[in-house]
Formats: structure tokens, sequence, C-alpha cells
């Protein structure tokens, strides 16, 4: 028999919580790994209801091929008039960073100046942020190809001398740079059916890679799976629970995740110079079970009870 719910993933590792979560409540599930897979139009949807948890971030474990599977998957299956939670709208603004921007700017929500480019020397043309600025991947994920630049001369001879990092969309971004408090770090609002989750605070001690999953940020340290090497040698990234978070900045990161189509998501967000700057969207939202255990609750436990909840609000597929 077909399962009722199918999860779509390619990290592992993020996945065994929610899989352990699922399998104590009870419904029938199945799950479609990205890494090495095929589908046929033809044949679906199959399942009731199905559960997007692709990242942007494959690529840095090898798994490039998975983005464009996903997509491909989940356009079929919506063409098919299946139900996908975080499906192609939500993954496609998750790709694209300068997209966010966009939405952030019609929304008149503060963010960061961006220009995307192709060319440096088209981009040196056009920027008008200043120095130093982030360089910044199209298609982030976990931190990787992000580095603080100082001026022209830097930027150029970066791309000059890593042309790797134009992989694997060949598009980047020149962001503007927002210094911030480093003890008070970045808030992380995770959402979950449009609300509010919770919310925390992150403190990166000068790594990008601030994934919130235990599986890549250990508590205490120690090696992770995001396969993400440092820039330098840093202090592990810590998280603290954030009950204080104000409720501009969480209808601001509602507004967000309703407008981008996004199921679940985390919005991150800076303060400096007395503004809170929104900077990125992830509608694969890892969660930190500690960080929901602080507020009273297993936060995997309460993503699969919104999955049944919405599970039996879907129709059955038709034949």
């Amino acid at each position: 028999m077909n399962p009722e719910l199918v999860v779509i993933y390619e990290h592992p590792e993020w996945q065994k919580p929610l899989f352990a979560a699922l399998e104590r409540r009870g419904p029938p599930f199945g799950a479609y790994d990205l890494k090495r897979n095929a589908f046929d139009p033809g044949s679906l949807p199959q399942a009731r209801l199905y559960f997007n948890q692709a990242s942007p971030s494959a690529y840095v474990r090898g798994n490039t091929r998975a983005v464009p599977l996903a997509l491909a998957l989940m356009r079929s299956l919506e063409l098919g008039r299946a139900r996908v939670l975080n499906g192609s709208r939500a993954f496609a603004l998750e790709l694209s960073k300068s997209a966010q921007a966009a939405l952030m700017r019609r929304l008149g929500i503060d963010h960061p100046r961006t220009l995307a480019f192709n060319d440096p020397e088209a981009a040196l043309d056009q920027w008008e942020g200043g120095w130093p600025a982030l360089l910044k991947p199209e298609q982030g994920g976990s931190g990787a190809r992000m580095y603080l630049l100082h001026g022209p001369d830097e930027f150029r001879r970066l791309l000059q001398d890593r042309p790797e990092l134009w992989l694997p969309d060949n598009l980047l971004l020149l962001q503007e740079y927002f210094p911030t408090d480093p003890a008070a770090g970045i808030v992380r609002m995770e959402f979950v059916g449009g609300e509010l989750l919770y919310a925390m605070r992150v403190v990166s001690h000068g790594a990008f890679n601030l994934c919130p999953s235990e599986a890549c940020n250990p508590e205490g340290g120690g090696p992770g799976h995001c396969e993400v090497p440092a820039a330098a040698p840093v202090k592990p990234v810590e998280f603290y629970p954030y009950p204080e978070v104000p409720a501009e900045g969480v209808a601001e990161g509602r507004r967000l995740v309703h407008e981008g189509g996004l199921d679940v998501g985390g919005i991150e967000y800076l303060e400096s110079a007395g503004r809170r700057i929104f900077y990125d969207v992830n509608a694969n939202s890892n969660l930190r079970k500690p960080i929901g255990e602080a507020f009273g609750f297993d936060p995997f436990d309460r993503v699969a009870q919104w999955l049944e909840s919405e599970l039996r609000e879907t129709p059955d597929t038709e034949p």
C-alpha cells in the first residue's frame, strides 16, 4: 500500500528526529531520498500529502543533483494536483536570496542592500552598498561560499583565485554588511503552520554556518555533518532560547512566511544601530531539540502533530 504521507529529503541526519516522532505518533509515512532516485510524472501523485525537506546546501555534500530533482518532482506533483507542503514556490524562494530581498522590499521589511551578478566588473560598476560587504551565493545554505570583503581589490582577487565559488548556479551576491553586538548574535524564528514555534538567539563567534540542527552544530561543539569547512578556527556556535522576541519582529516574520508560501520556515534577522534587519528565509527549517525543550516541548513532535492535522484535512488522491 502507498503511504499517506511522504517526506522528501536529502540529508538523513537532519530527518532522524522527525522520522522518530512520526513513528511514535503513527501516521503511515514514506521517505523519498533525493540523492539517487527517479520518478514518472505520469504516475503521480501516489500519496495524499507530501512534505518537502530538501535543502539548497545539498551541493556541499556532493548531492548537487538533489535540488533540480526536488524542484522537478514537486512541480510534477503539484501539476498532478497533489498537496505538497513547502512545495515548489517555497523551495524556489529558498534557492534565491535575490528573490528573498525582492520580497522583503515589496513587504516594506528592512533588509540589506543586495546586488546579484554574474560578472565581477559589472558588480563593481553597480555596487552602491559600500565596504566591507558580504559575498554570498544566490543559492545558499549552511553558510557555504560566504566571505566578508573589505574592498574591490579583495573582491576581484577572491573570484580570480576561487573560480569554484560560482558553483552550482553561476550567480553570486554582494550584500550590505551590518556590524552587530557579538554577544547578542542574530535572531532566528521558527514557524510551523504559519505560527511561531519558538525564537532563539544564535551567537556565531565569526562562523557563517549557523545551521541549528544538532547534527551540524552539536551542543558543546564537535564535528558536525554539514561538511562546510570553517574559514578560520572559531568557538562553537551557541544557541539560546529567546522568549522575549519582540512582537513586531514575529509579525514581520509571519508575513514573510505567508507571502513566501512557506508552511514551515526559519526566518533570521539581526539588530544593528536600532534597526531590525531581516536577511534570510529558510524553507527547510532545521529545528533544535534543546531549544524546544527549554520552552517545554519537543519541536519535532510538534511538527509531526501538525503533519497529522494537515493529513486529516487533505482529501484522498484521485485515482
